[in-house]
């Protein structure tokens, strides 16, 4: 038999794949050097602006210090002029001397006060650097959590954070090279300033020569942010492959599954291609490079025939033309160093414009709400609620309306795919809908004060948190308690007490065994401080999702006899498969498709025909198999 291998799918496509309203390429093609100019101005005043949030004190003491800088270097070239001119003159040497001496000691005090500087600016930029990094993360952080839940559906949402998250990771550069630029700029304007006194016709020239130069800076920035963005996809990718190959979570599975080779080549393969185009990156920049310096080699070259061309006419003296040497010189690299730090801080701009769009945006999902304030709900209503998740062409919810009460227990029930916890979203204002409305005590949920009407919440989702935290701060989640009193209730009626009685140093000890004294926890005992946070939290709104999944039939029935006490003062949602646990709810609401096709209690749906009672007939089928025939061993 013949067996024929199945190509494996190149994931570039959609490793690449470029969503809707991403503008991103249309702006790395617009960037020119009448671009650049036209935003550098604006690119150093929002980094200091960030700066300045920091530690204002030492952006003040940079711009002085770059300031004092430049005033200096003018100074060292106006007296290099005294002092050629002293030297080369007539009379005795030693009057000549004498008469130079004050200009070497100006050098000498400009030369050293410019390196004390060097060393004050290298020491005020190091020290403000991780500052604005530190900032940069927790703003973007900040905004993240400010987003509608809506955002992580969204095909774009994951690019633009990755793209301003390389923003913030970059902030801590913008004011180095910023700084580098300053003193380029401030070089550049004391030896053109000393060159326009010498002879005014130098300047244009010396603008002349930094354009090739400029063009091909900014050409080869526009590549390399180009590959960058290019490149998103294929490198969270990359990321996540890592967590995968080297997380205890999915060790045994790889190995069980023998998956390393396949996993191992899909990761090669993804860094290949994100190898071949940074290095086609590379070279376009080199190639670049070398035209620039071509065109500005020529420029130089025609800026020193126009200095000779000068001095040999006479409109220039000896001792002009020794301080112009010296000052083209300075002229000339501080050309090459602001062309080349504007280029950097251009670059290290595009990748923040990246980070202060999502700031401005959140992604396009900036949480949304109104202002009122809801105390603890007594009826949760939905009218008519429809709701389509982003990229998807058929409604999750279609049309449905229900209403759950303070005091009773409500189940939502239904097949995978029918919208029970996207409805269980709904209800806690963690989506808002497409169209219809959700009310609490007849407030529809747009007009919430989002943050507000999430601390009348209490949410224990199918997919919980492991959090690297203490047992005590893994219950409480960082609210303020006066002392453990109500943290014990939470934890015995939930069973995590008995967890917590196991621990090495109670509710201190670190769940965690990443770290030295931490402890892992099984997937039951997680689920019995999820539990406990939301018992914990004594909100008015009170919504299990699965929430006995990984328990034992002890500690189950330990939650749904406990429960009937747990919603006499708050509002009960129930989401569960294990239809039998669901006798606990006083009305049971059964979805499918995204539509309520039933509601009534227990008793009334199962002794009825429909969707219940088939999946409730299924669930307690457990016909015998017939029994195994046994084989007689066959002898010779």
């Amino acid at each position: 038999m013949s067996t024929h291998a199945t190509p494996e799918p190149d994931a570039a496509e959609e490793l690449s794949f470029a969503f809707e309203g991403d503008n991103r390429w249309e702006a790395v093609q617009g960037i020119t050097l009448k671009t650049m100019g036209r935003r550098l101005p604006h690119l150093i005043k929002r980094s200091l602006a960030v700066a300045w949030k920091v530690d204002r004190r030492s952006v003040i003491a940079l711009m002085a210090c770059q300031t004092v800088s430049g005033v200096a270097a003018a100074l060292g070239l106006f007296a290099t002029t005294s002092t050629i001119t002293a030297l080369i003159g007539d009379g005795d040497i030693t009057a000549r001397l004498w008469q130079a001496w004050p200009s070497v000691a100006v050098l000498a005090a400009a030369a050293g006060i410019r390196a004390t500087l060097a060393i004050t600016v290298t020491w005020l930029s190091s020290r403000i650097a991780p500052l604005m990094q530190q900032e940069c993360e927790l703003m973007l952080l900040d905004a993240a959590t400010g987003s509608e839940l809506a955002a992580y559906n969204s095909p774009g949402f994951r690019d633009k954070w990755d793209n301003a998250e390389r923003g913030a990771v970059v902030a801590k550069d913008i004011i180095e090279e910023g700084q580098e630029l300053l003193a380029a700029l401030a070089s550049l304007t004391a030896g053109a300033l000393v060159l326009g006194v010498i002879h005014p016709l130098l300047i244009p020239f010396l603008v002349l020569a930094a354009i090739p130069q400029g063009i091909a800076q900014i050409n080869s920035a526009r590549i390399s942010y180009a590959a960058a963005i290019k490149m998103t996809g294929n490198g969270r990718m990359l990321g996540i492959l890592r967590w995968h190959l080297s997380h205890r979570g999915s060790a045994d599975q790889i190995r069980a599954g023998t998956m390393a080779p396949f996993l191992l080549g899909r990761y090669k393969r993804i860094t290949t291609r994100i190898t071949a185009v940074h290095q086609q990156a590379i070279t376009d920049g080199a190639r670049m490079s070398f035209l620039g310096a071509l065109g500005g080699g020529l420029a130089s070259a025609l800026v020193w025939t126009v200095l000779i061309t000068l001095l040999a006419t006479g409109h220039l003296a000896i001792a002009a033309f020794g301080t112009a040497i010296l000052a083209l010189r300075t002229v000339t690299g501080s050309v090459t160093a602001v062309v080349r730090t504007s280029t950097l801080v251009f670059r290290t701009g595009l990748y923040m414009d990246d980070w202060t769009t999502f700031m401005d945006e959140t992604g396009g999902y900036r949480l949304t709400g109104g202002t009122h304030i809801p105390e603890a709900p007594r009826e949760v209503r939905t009218d008519n609620l429809v709701y389509r998740y982003e990229g998807t062409d058929t409604d999750a919810l279609d049309g449905v309306t229900f209403t759950a009460r303070r005091g009773e227990i409500v189940a939502l029930v239904g097949e995978n795919g029918s919208g029970k916890s996207t409805l269980s979203r709904l209800i806690t204002r963690l989506h808002l809908p497409t169209s219809g409305a959700v009310t609490w005590d007849g407030h529809d949920t747009r007009t919430l004060d989002p943050h507000a009407a999430w601390k009348q919440v209490s949410l224990v989702p199918q997919d919980y948190a492991a959090w690297p935290l203490t047992a005590r701060e893994n219950v409480t989640l960082g609210q303020p308690h006066d002392d453990d009193t109500d943290l014990w209730a939470a934890c015995k009626a939930t069973g995590a007490d008995e967890v917590v009685h196991e621990l090495r140093s109670g509710f201190n000890t670190l769940l965690a065994n990443e770290w030295l004294g931490g402890k892992e926890l099984s997937g039951g005992q997680w689920q019995r401080f999820a539990l406990a946070r939301a018992f914990y939290r004594r909100a008015g709104l009170l919504v299990l999702d699965e929430p006995t999944a990984n328990l034992d039939p002890r500690a189950e029935h330990r939650i749904f006899t406990g429960l009937r006490d747990v919603a006499q003062d708050r509002v009960v949602v129930l989401v569960t498969h294990r239809l039998t646990n669901v006798a606990v709810a006083d009305r049971i609401v059964v979805l499918d498709h995204g539509r309520i096709v039933q509601e009534g209690s227990f008793a009334e749906l199962s002794g009825q025909p429909g969707l219940f009672r088939e999946l409730l007939d299924l669930q307690n089928d457990r016909t015998v198999p017939a029994p195994r025939v046994e084989q007689k061993e066959i002898t010779a």
